[in-house]
């Protein structure tokens, strides 16, 4: 077990099933958390298995000594993300944290990609973060303005792809850019609840990343697997502890034993003639801006 960093703090993880999921679901139980774990249970595709992952991962926490109960509902549902935010409320009392991790991929060219695999994405990644927090926000208001003022904490869930892009990802990308946007808005919000909202960019091994990271091997120094998904836990967990208190709006890449902070997009260079621009006259001023500003950073797999 750990430290007690988050004892008797109540988390939902959203696709804690496996993966990255599973193992903050696994690293909050060990820090005294109580933990409903959440995953209705899917192919990497986004279709149904039939299987049981969320009651797997709740029989480890408590063969660990702690307490977690599983929930399967659909965090994309509007209602189903209400129950979900239910079970925690229903079962420990309490919400304290909420991490939204659920996805799955449809990768595809941009001109190959169909609107059915667009929607799918969009829809899990997205709609399955602003759903759960939407509820989740909710109660937290309500407790606020009853004079119950939380130390409550949201970790979503971007991706190096939302950030910098991704070739064959434009759905899973745009998605994902669309968390980290989520992520500072709602932060702005519902920091007068008591409220922090963060994000993380994690490159771990999981079944979306097995094909680009199966030739990664363990550090031959140390033995250590710098693409185990347990590499990115702890600073969720950190994140969902009441020392967080003065980090909200933020995304972190992280990556084995590294922490980073990804930089925003900023105001750049400008130009100010004062008064309309003729189309003609943009050529040399964008090309001025452009010599003034920093190169972009590369979309992933671009040549």
């Amino acid at each position: 077990m750990g430290s007690g960093l988050c004892r008797d703090r109540v988390v939902i993880v959203t696709g804690a099933g496996r993966g990255i999921g599973r193992a903050h679901a696994l690293a909050f139980a060990d820090e005294g958390a109580l933990v409903v774990v959440n995953d209705v249970g899917v192919a990497l595709d986004g279709s149904r298995t039939g299987e049981g992952p969320a009651a797997d991962v709740v029989a480890e926490i408590e063969e660990r000594g702690g307490k977690a109960v599983a929930n399967t509902d659909d965090v994309a549902d509007f209602e189903g993300a209400r129950r979900l935010v239910g079970t925690a409320l229903e079962n420990f009392g309490r919400l304290d944290v909420l991490v939204n991790n659920a996805g799955f991929v449809r990768d595809r060219m941009l001109v190959n990609l169909g609107e059915d695999e667009w929607d799918a994405v969009i829809r899990v990644h997205l709609k399955g973060h602003f759903a759960p927090l939407r509820h989740a926000a909710a109660h937290w208001r309500a407790e606020s303005k009853a004079g119950r003022t939380p130390e409550a904490r949201v970790i979503n869930t971007s991706s190096g792809a939302g950030l910098l892009g991704s070739v064959g990802q434009a759905n899973y990308s745009a998605a994902k850019a669309g968390i980290a946007a989520l992520t500072v808005v709602a932060a702005a919000e519902l920091a007068r609840y008591g409220v922090t909202v963060n994000a993380i960019a994690p490159s771990a091994r999981t079944r979306m990343t097995e094909e680009v990271f199966a030739d990664t091997m363990a550090r031959p120094d140390a033995g250590f697997d710098a693409m185990a998904p347990e590499n990115v836990s702890p600073l969720v967990v950190w994140l969902g502890s009441t020392e967080s208190a003065d980090v909200t709006g933020r995304v972190f890449e992280v990556e084995g034993g590294k922490v980073a902070l990804a930089q925003a997009w900023r105001h750049g260079p400008e130009a100010d003639k004062g008064a309309r621009w003729h189309p003609a006259e943009l050529g040399p001023v964008v090309a001025d801006l452009l010599a003034k500003a920093p190169a972009p950073e590369p979309v992933y797999g671009a040549n």
